[in-house]
Parts: structure tokens; sequence; C-alpha cells
């Protein structure tokens, strides 16, 4: 059953043919005589076809009354068609004479196709909003005269937009496009004329449709007018010709744009030689940086990647969004627990892996403040519990993932990554398994930083907290992490601890203010307030006590530090003398415990 917008466009479409075809009826029946009846019958056969055609590609079943390029192609396509089942039929019928006719038909059926929709587009506009206020609406200026601002002008200036936003112009860079006009819109500057054509023109919002600008442009862009209008970005060329254009105010920040730095990218071919075709199983495979591993390794086409982790979705995810990447290689999903030693030796012997990544972790410091008891049964025992069915199953190479606030920790999530680091290289043995540590910043994006805590903050108007303004962090990008990773496995002799040339710790309230502009926003507009330092939180963190450097270094932008392991029965000996205490006793002894054991490094003491 047809609705009545169908057959309205079938009407309409019909109405466009029998005048086109009125038109070449008249203008040749100046020049020749026209047998009425071939002519008119042909116009059923050329209707039938169109129809056909139509309906084939439901290009009557439109919504809505705006012209896109779809509608241009199925009108084109539908006539063509149409004109090819008339030619067919006037063969049949020995009616070749006519064929000097069907040029005419195509070019006159597609001007009143295409112009009686354009006829009606305007028309609807007009009444479907003569009556909107343009009152409240955003004065816009674009930068860029390109492909994306071409699409970006398509969508502001589409009826549905039209009342929503006032159009000032455009700016580009090139100095010649000046003066010139973009689908009607005149350009009227150069993006170094930014500032006094914001203030002149009362722009209430700036929009970037230069898709591939580089971050650092960006950032100077930022610091030029971000103080005085909100700056919004458009999604990629393929999302605008997909129709997911969006022109809101708030744009998610590329997390490599809060780094005061380029980010580091290190050499691979190592570890090409090292992953391709071998077994790898990495733990905590479905949280940020684990997974991150994961996509980082397919990559060098690993003959199977064993996927384990403690949560069942995650896993899940993981393992379906790597297939996607490359379904040849050969996905091992593993639901375990790292505190279940009997489990892990079994996945350790059945698939002998060469490497393992260990990046399962209770990570949280002020949760586990208050759960030490956690901290200690995840990141010690857990730790220890991979380390060692690794060793028995003769895995090739080992690397942990550790934490800055592991050093002179005053927490007991760094603490007990601390006394995790010291186990880890208490194994280290001639000819047997390689043990190497690395130790991160805060990463960036992860589910523990402060970044996504700062994005929902900024979503929905702030204030954004901050802990103590004076408060500094190292900070890395989770590609930088996972590369960090993957190449300590490849560089590993035992016993060393890797660190990223992460530049200058930045401060937190630095970076906050830094993802508030970069939103478009100022601080005045979205405040930062300072909350107070929570439980074992430090104001600044250390990447090696100084007995740890070593001169060796293995790259420009890796640091290379030097762990000394403690006997696996001293620590044991020492978790079991504080099973009895209670939780604030317990957080003491074990932050005392690992920050004398950096105190001994030091002095030099051997373990």
């Amino acid at each position: 059953m047809l609705n009545e917008r169908t057959l309205k466009n079938i009407i309409y479409d019909i109405l466009s043919i029998l005048i086109a075809h009125g038109f070449t009826f008249m203008y040749l029946n100046l020049l020749v005589n026209i047998d009425s009846l071939h002519f008119f019958s042909g116009l059923l056969v050329f209707i039938l076809g169109y129809l056909s055609m139509g309906y084939y590609q439901k290009s009557f079943q439109k919504v809505g009354y705006h012209l896109s390029f779809q509608d241009i192609f199925q009108i084109t396509s539908s006539v063509l068609v149409a004109t090819i089942v008339k030619a067919g039929y006037l063969v049949i019928i020995s009616a070749n004479r006519y064929f000097i006719s069907l040029a005419l038909v195509v070019s006159f059926s597609l001007l009143c196709i295409g112009g009686i929709r354009l006829i009606r587009e305007k028309i609807w506009a007009h009444y479907q909003f003569r009556d909107v206020s343009m009152e409240g609406s955003s004065r816009v200026l674009v930068i860029g005269a390109g492909a994306a601002a071409t699409w970006l002008l398509r969508e502001l200036t589409n009826p549905k937009n039209k009342h929503k936003f006032q159009l000032c112009g455009l700016v580009d860079d090139d100095q010649s496009l000046v003066g010139g006009k973009l689908l009607g819109i005149p350009i009227i500057g150069t993006t170094q004329e930014l500032v006094p054509i914001i203030q002149k023109q009362a722009v209430d919002r700036v929009v970037l449709a230069i898709p591939s600008l580089a971050s650092a442009d960006y950032q100077l862009l930022v610091e030029k007018i971000g103080h005085l209008v909100p700056i919004s970005t458009i999604p990629s060329i393929e999302e605008l010709a997909e129709g997911k254009i969006s022109i809101t105010k708030f744009r998610s920040v590329p997390i490599q744009e809060l780094l005061h730095r380029r980010e580091v990218q290190l050499d691979t071919s190592a570890t090409a030689e090292l992953i391709s075709g071998a077994t790898v199983l990495v733990t905590g495979a479905g949280g940020s940086i684990g997974s991150e591993i994961c996509r980082k390794l397919v990559a060098f086409h690993p003959k199977k990647l064993v996927l384990l982790g403690h949560g069942e979705n995650s896993i899940y995810q993981i393992q379906h969004e790597l297939t996607a990447i490359d379904s040849t290689i050969e996905l091992v999903p593993i639901i375990a627990d790292i505190q279940d030693r009997k489990r892990l030796a079994e996945v350790m012997k059945i698939y002998q892996p060469k490497v393992v990544y260990h990046a399962a972790a209770h990570k949280h410091v002020p949760l586990m403040e208050v759960n030490p008891k956690e901290a200690i049964k995840n990141n010690i025992y857990g730790t220890k519990n991979v380390a060692e069915t690794a060793k028995d199953a003769g895995v090739e190479r080992f690397v942990m993932i550790s934490t800055d606030k592991a050093v002179n920790p005053t927490n007991i999530m760094g603490a007990s990554k601390r006394i995790a680091e010291m186990l880890v290289m208490g194994m280290n043995e001639d000819g047997k398994t390689k043990f190497c540590a690395v130790r991160f910043g805060n990463v960036l994006g992860s589910r523990g930083s402060v970044v996504p805590l700062f994005t929902k903050q900024i979503k929905i108007g702030g204030p954004v907290t901050v802990t103590d303004f004076r408060m500094t962090r190292y900070f890395m990008t989770i590609p930088e992490a996972s590369q960090l990773v993957i190449h300590a496995g490849t560089m590993a002799q035992g016993g060393e601890i890797f660190i990223l040339d992460m530049g200058q710790p930045i401060k937190i309230h630095d970076l906050a203010k830094r993802m508030i502009e970069l939103s478009g926003f100022t601080t005045n507009e979205i405040p930062i307030v300072e909350t107070g330092a929570r439980p074992g939180e430090k104001l600044y963190e250390e990447l090696l006590v100084e007995k740890e450097r070593v001169t060796r270094q293995i790259h420009e932008k890796i640091f290379l530090g030097k762990v000394a392991g403690y006997k696996t029965e001293r620590i044991r000996s020492f978790l079991h003398s504080i099973t009895e205490d209670d939780n604030e006793r317990m957080k003491q002894r074990l932050i005392e415990f690992a920050t004398n054991s950096s105190m001994e490094l030091e002095g030099g003491n051997d373990t």
C-alpha cells in the first residue's frame, strides 16, 4: 500500500516526464511529421521503465524535500534505464527514426524532474520556516575553504539548520581566495586576520573545517582565539560523506594534544622478528593498556594471541575487535583470575607462549588505600603467580607493567607494585626466562586517568575538580605505553626497567585548563576547583631512584634502570607477618618495606 508521501513523489515525477515529452513532441513536430501513436505509446513505456527503476531504488520513499547527490544519481539512473527500455520498444515496432528524440527526452526529463523537485524543496522550506525567528541563532565563522567546508556549508544552509546558524563568512590560509565565494558564502579574510574578523563580525562560534589539521597547528589556533570564542571541529570527510556531520559545541579532545611534546615513535623491526609466528600471552587483555598492547601485537602477525582477563565482557569485546582487524591470527580468549595459580599453570602449559606481557593489576590509588589486602593479593601474589608459571613453562621473555608510583611509594598501590618488581627481578637466572619491567607515568585516556573524569565534567558544564593545584604528573598516551611495553620485551636481557622519556612533568591544573580550552571553552565558563589531596596521593612522582640509573641507553627516548630483586622467601615471610594487621597497620608496614628496599638499593646491599 502506497502512503501519501510516496504517491505524491510518483505523481510529481510522472508530471515531470509528461512535461519533458511534451517539450520534445512540440520541438520535433516543427521539424518532421510525428506519428502520435508511436510517440505516446513510447511515452507510456518510458514511464513504466522509470517507475520500475525508481521502485527498485526506493527513490519514491524519500522522506523530506532536500535534493541530495543520492537523489540526483537515482533520478539519472532511472531516466537512463527508462530511455533504454523505450529504445528497445522503438526497435520492436520498427520506429527507428524516432531514436533522435531519445537525446531530447533524456535532457528534458532530467531538467524537469530535477527542477520540479528543487521547486518543491524551496516551497517546503519557505512554508516550514517562514515563522521561525533567527533570534538566538549562532553567528558562525568557518575556517577553511576546501572540500570539508563545502560539506559543512551544505549542512549549515540546510533548511533544518538555517534558523540555528548565521554564517558570517569563511577564512582561509590562501590569500588568493579572499574576495571569492563558496556556495554563495563570501571568503572574507585569511587566518592571520582572525582576531579582528571575529571582533568585527561579532562571531559566536568558530568552526574548523580542516579535519586533517595537525595537533600543533590546532593548539596555535586555540592560543590565538580560544579566549575570544568557542572553537568547534567537524568529523572526517568520510563521516561527512556518510551524513554523520556534527556541529556540537563540545569537542572530544584528541589525547595527543594534551602533551607538551611530540608522541614518541619507536623502531619496531626487531619486535617483528620476535613476535611474528609466535604465541604471545597478554594478561589484563581487556583493560585500557592490555587491549592496546593486543592491537599493536596484531600488526606483527603472531601465530596465536592468548587474551587473558578476569572480565568476560572486556575480553569478548577485544576478541571481536581484533578478529575484524586480522582474522588469520588465532585469538584465544581465556577467562581467568591471576590469583588462581593452578589455572595459570594450566594455561601456560597448554599454550606455551614465547612472550608474556603482564598488564593485569589493581591501579586505582584511592580504592587500594581502603582495600590493601586486595592490592596485595592481586598486584603481588597475582604477579608472582603469572611470573612463576611463565618461568616453569619456559617462556622466553616476561614484561611486567609497573608504575612511577612504585618509586619511594606513599600509597598501597605503589608499594604493591614496587614489591612485585622485586619479586619479578629476583626470578632472573642465566639461560632462563628474561624478566623485565616497564614503569609508566599516568596514561592519558586510560580508565583510571583524570582525562575521562575531566571530559565528563566539561561535558556537563563543570566545574572541573583538581585535588591540589600544585600536583604534577608525568604523562604518556596509551599508544606510547603499549609501544614501550612491546619494545621492552624485544630489548630485554633480564633485570632491566624501561622508562619512556615523558619530558617534563605537567601540572594537573594546567592539564585541566588545556582540556577546557581545547573543548572550546574558557575557565570563566567552566571553572577549575581545588578539592584537596586524596589518601595516598603525592604532589609529584619520580621515575627512578638514583641507584637504579645505568649509563647504557637503548634508545634516545628510553631511560634504562636496573632493579635488584629480592629472594621470594624474604618477601613471602614479610607478607605472612602482616596478614593479621588491621588495614592502617598493614598499609604502614607495606609502604615502609617497599620504601626501605629503595634505600637498601642505594646502599648497594645484595639480596
